[in-house]
């Protein structure tokens, strides 16, 4: 192991017991600190100066502080994840999560939080213990100014919404979460709106009109509606599911419908995503020659 292999590697960073495993001395590194070259940010953790600071060199040296047990959690992971280029605040403490049975002083600069993370809630990147992207994604937002922007970034770059959600659920109750929640609401109904738009791409495609988009009815909104055929289609998305306001509010309206002598068809984002042709198919059968 070599001294600047090490500083490489880490973005700058190095601990006292990693210096020893290089051949430094105790002695050598207090004439490092001494003459500037070296700065202990955290006990036990130093920064070379020659290394332009960065998030990444304050997140790194905080997950270096943490050790094997410790994550970094929220901006620091989401840094991690490359989520976020930077730390947004740099006055705000770095975030660290370790299990419960853990006992650690508490520097300054660092904020410690106190859990048991499931396994897939705990990840390694770049040696560094973060939080999953689900999670991390979801702490993250909750803390951002702009967190609806921030999520809708991060899915659109490729996380899967399932992985969200299934974080969410692990989490429930959690400091922070119940913002989260909200905001994972949004993004769902967003992604509700993508789906419905993707619906309506194969319906053209497959040469099928007549139809409208948010039609209204009485105090609500049809998704798809063909009125000539007093048929309806609705999406449903995560929020239908998991908001019992919305499944109580979506039922009324179905009852509505049928009521009214319509047909209603329900479809999925994964109806409408992976079985383009079965969708398009079922709807086609409804409308009748």
């Amino acid at each position: 192991m070599r001294f600047q292999d090490v500083l490489r590697r880490q973005h700058g960073v190095i601990t006292r017991a990693q210096a020893r495993a290089c051949g430094m001395s105790p002695a050598l590194v207090r004439r490092r600190i001494t003459r500037g070259e070296l700065i202990e940010v955290y006990p036990g953790v130093l920064c070379s100066t020659a290394h332009r600071a960065t998030s990444r060199m304050l997140v790194t040296a905080a997950a270096r502080w943490a050790g094997p047990h410790g994550v970094l959690d929220g901006v620091a992971a989401a840094i991690v994840h490359r989520m976020l280029p930077r730390q947004p605040d740099r006055s705000r403490p770095v975030g660290v999560t370790v299990p419960h049975r853990v006992r650690r002083t508490v520097p300054d600069g660092i904020r410690l939080r106190r859990r048991d993370l499931a396994p897939a809630d705990r990840v390694t990147r770049d040696g560094a213990g973060v939080t999953s992207p689900g999670l991390t994604a979801l702490e993250t937002a909750a803390t951002l100014p702009d967190g609806a922007a921030f999520l809708d970034r991060v899915l659109q770059r490729g996380l899967p919404f399932a992985e969200l959600l299934a974080a969410h659920d692990r989490n429930i109750g959690a400091a922070g979460l119940p913002r989260a929640r909200s905001l994972l609401v949004e993004a769902a109904d967003r992604a509700d709106s993508r789906a419905e738009r993707r619906l309506i791409r194969h319906l053209r495609r497959a040469g099928i009109t007549g139809f409208e988009r948010g039609l209204p009815f009485g105090p609500w909104f049809v998704d798809v509606a063909f009125p000539r055929k007093r048929l309806a289609v609705e999406v449903d998305g995560w929020a239908f599911h998991s908001d019992p306001e919305r499944f109580r509010t979506d039922r009324r309206k179905q009852n509505a419908l049928v009521e009214a002598g319509w047909t209603v068809l329900r479809f999925t984002w994964h109806d409408i995503r992976d079985r383009p042709e079965q969708t398009v198919a079922r709807i086609r059968r409804a409308l009748g020659p």
